[in-house]
């Protein structure tokens, strides 16, 4: 499986078979989506800069929320958290493609409930936002990554040079979990047999 960095909390997670788009974005995030094309889209919540799915090409399926849904062969679980201090509703989606299983956050705005982690740490890959405005910030996202257990954790939803949003910058979280400084990678490719043995953090750069 291949994962790019869209910008902001969306990624193109591309399998064998099927490509799914994350939380595809407008221009009010200040990234630029271009043109892309996917089999599936998941949003996590009903946000401009989370859902705009008539920017995504392909006639996707879209999923935006609890449950359980196959799509040409991707299994995806959408579990319920919330957002903004807990006072609006997120979905995070768990997407198993290629023999991986990927956990997308969304905006979550809180440390996990036992339910909860129960529900997503079967994770190999976790998508977390780090940068705060509506989602946990630098210190909940590491606990968050501690709960869960993943072998590998992309940070999301962090300021870049073209973020809108009064986000915090990556830094707040390398500190948070003991990092020196990450290098951006222009992409991710992960197969069941390449993941680590222990957490490890990957840092996209996002697709311009």
């Amino acid at each position: 499986m291949e994962i790019i960095w869209l910008g902001h909390s969306c990624f193109r997670l591309k399998g064998r078979d099927t490509t799914v788009i994350t939380d595809p974005f407008d221009l009010s995030s200040g990234y630029s989506l271009g043109k892309v094309t996917a089999d599936l889209v998941t949003v996590s919540h009903q946000a401009p800069d989370h859902s705009n799915v008539a920017a995504v090409e392909g006639n996707p399926q879209v999923v935006d929320g609890p449950g359980e849904y196959e799509v040409r062969g991707v299994l995806i679980t959408g579990v319920a958290t919330r957002r903004d201090g807990e006072k609006a509703r997120n979905t995070a989606c768990l997407i198993e493609i290629d023999d991986l299983t990927v956990c997308h956050l969304g905006d979550l705005g809180h440390i996990l409930s036992p339910t909860q982690v129960e529900q997503m740490n079967s994770a190999d890959v976790l998508l977390i936002p780090v940068g705060g405005y509506n989602t946990i910030n630098a210190s909940q996202a590491a606990e968050v990554v501690s709960q869960i257990e993943p072998r590998i954790v992309i940070p999301m939803h962090f300021k870049t040079e073209v973020t809108t949003l009064e986000l915090d910058p990556l830094s707040k979280f390398q500190r948070e979990m003991g990092l020196p400084e990450l290098q951006p990678q222009p992409k991710l490719v992960v197969t069941r047999s390449s993941l680590p043995e222990e957490t490890t953090v990957f840092l996209l750069d996002y697709k311009r």
